[in-house]
């Protein structure tokens, strides 16, 4: 839900339009929850996605539900440290990371989703890193040693 929030706020930020809307199902922690972001520079005439062009799978569970549905020449990252399955599909851009590793080492897992953030910079394009960096100060204004944990997340998976 995080990822979500804050690539709407990074949207923003880039004087985008933008859409969020989280879905905190039954399976909050550890199953197939979501959330769908949209980021355009044009008008947004609905904020569900079926389809999309950009896929972050952070567990199995949300890969086998949801890595057949984006798009043709789209883009799925995955957590490699919690996904044993390879990209079989033609046609997309397959990134697999190990995410929940890389923020282990820097002393916590949470920040996983940060790592998947920094490769989703990196290889969409749709977004700068100044833009990401920005709006994760503002969500985490105040707390400025998890600030900086995220950060260094962000650029792990940046480089990666």
């Amino acid at each position: 839900m995080f990822i979500g929030k804050l690539l709407a706020q990074a949207g923003l930020s880039a004087d985008k339009y933008v859409s969020w809307m989280p879905s905190y199902g039954a399976e909050v922690r550890g199953g197939t929850a979501y959330s769908m972001t949209k980021i355009s520079s044009g008008e947004i005439a609905s904020p569900v996605v079926t389809n999309p062009d950009i896929l972050i799978a952070m567990n199995k569970p949300s890969f086998v539900k949801y890595a057949g549905t984006v798009k043709e020449g789209g883009i799925l990252i995955a957590n490699r440290s919690l996904i044993d399955e390879a990209c079989k599909r033609k046609g997309m851009k397959c990134v697999s990371i190990p995410m929940t590793d890389i923020a282990s080492k820097l002393g916590n897992t949470r920040c996983a989703n940060m790592v998947a953030v920094g490769a989703l910079v990196k290889r969409s394009k749709m977004l700068s890193m100044r833009h990401v960096v920005t709006a994760l100060k503002d969500i985490l204004k105040g707390k400025e040693e998890l600030f900086l944990l995220n950060k260094k997340a962000l650029e792990k998976g940046y480089k990666f």
